[in-house]
């Protein structure tokens, strides 16, 4: 008896600090005024990149910083929390603390909702809200680009911002998921395929890659079961590779098909047309009730993902 109650409290301990993480994201999302390790992240990476984007070598320089990088933050993150073995208390509040950092739930979802609001303000007051979560070029939008970017962005980034930091936690702890974040950040900041940045950081593209090749499936996968939809299985298949991003098409063609509307098409990023497949082939006009569909449905594929990872850890441990 004694032993199998051992075995509950070892579970507790390993499992309260993603559930009290997720629900301090839920609650709070991401405070302006907290600060946050991800603004670490960019510092530090432009920091190097300035230093070593020049001259011959940049595809090695940019594969070295990489790496250096996301392994310097693992380390430190499982240092840290070696030193806080012995105080058990301590080290579940830190590890919440840093869950509740690594998940962008909720402020993914304010933020869509205040592109649609923004929408019915006017279109000077919309592209400058959508200029705050997609990387295009905003000022030729209109509305119906516009929430499109949208929910193209809730879809990506709903596999970004929670299921895959949830699934690099479950593979390899908070330590995995620190560095995930760093991988994301390295992306999201020089994995660009311009001038300045096709060669340097063409090895943290490839490595974000590798890292959300797994959660980008299972986040579509998630969605199809969260709204009920298996047939749309055969949809996801076709369309979740019509996008330049190995991974980013399949929660798209995944939100796509639950909303049976497109996705994709020509967008300017950096002054440039760059085309993109289409996702979906209904090019219906969205409305607010698509946005009620899609918050619901990504809210319940991170539920199912939460439970998964409960599960699974309750299975390692006892």
């Amino acid at each position: 008896m004694d032993q199998l109650s051992s075995h509950w409290m070892e579970y507790i301990i390993a499992v309260s600090p993603l559930l009290l993480g997720w629900i301090l994201d839920r609650i709070l999302g991401d405070p302006s005024w907290l600060l946050h390790p991800v603004v670490g992240y960019g510092k530090i990476i432009s920091f190097f990149e300035h230093r070593l984007n020049i001259g011959e070598g940049r595809k090695v320089k940019g594969a070295v910083m990489a790496i250096f990088l996301v392994l310097f933050v693992f380390m430190i993150v499982w240092f840290v929390l070696l030193l806080l073995s012995p105080f058990p208390l301590v080290k579940i509040f830190v590890e919440t603390v840093g869950v509740f950092y690594c998940l962008a739930g909720t402020t993914l979802s304010q933020e869509v909702k205040m592109v649609f609001k923004a929408c019915g303000e006017g279109l000077a007051v919309a592209r400058k809200q959508i200029a705050r979560i997609v990387g295009r070029d905003t000022g030729s939008l209109d509305e119906q680009e516009i929430k499109t970017a949208a929910l193209e962005t809730l879809a990506e980034n709903l596999s970004d911002g929670v299921i895959a930091p949830m699934f690099w936690y479950l593979l390899l702890g908070l330590p995995g998921m620190m560095a995930y974040k760093m991988v994301n950040t390295l992306d999201s900041m020089i994995g660009y395929k311009n001038e300045r940045y096709k060669d340097f950081g063409c090895f943290a593209a490839k490595m974000d890659d590798v890292a959300n090749y797994i959660p980008a499936r299972l986040t579509s996968f998630l969605m199809i079961l969260s709204a009920g939809r298996m047939s749309l299985f055969r949809f996801v298949k076709k369309y979740g590779r019509c996008h330049a991003s190995p991974n980013s098409g399949w929660p798209e063609a995944a939100l796509a098909g639950i909303l049976d509307c497109r996705f994709g098409g020509t967008h300017d990023y950096f002054g440039e047309a760059v085309y993109k497949p289409y996702i979906g082939s209904n090019p219906k006009l969205l409305t607010d009730s698509d946005l009620h569909i899609s918050l619901s449905v990504c809210l319940r594929a991170e539920l199912l993902m939460l439970l998964l990872c409960l599960l699974l850890r309750g299975y390692i441990l006892l």
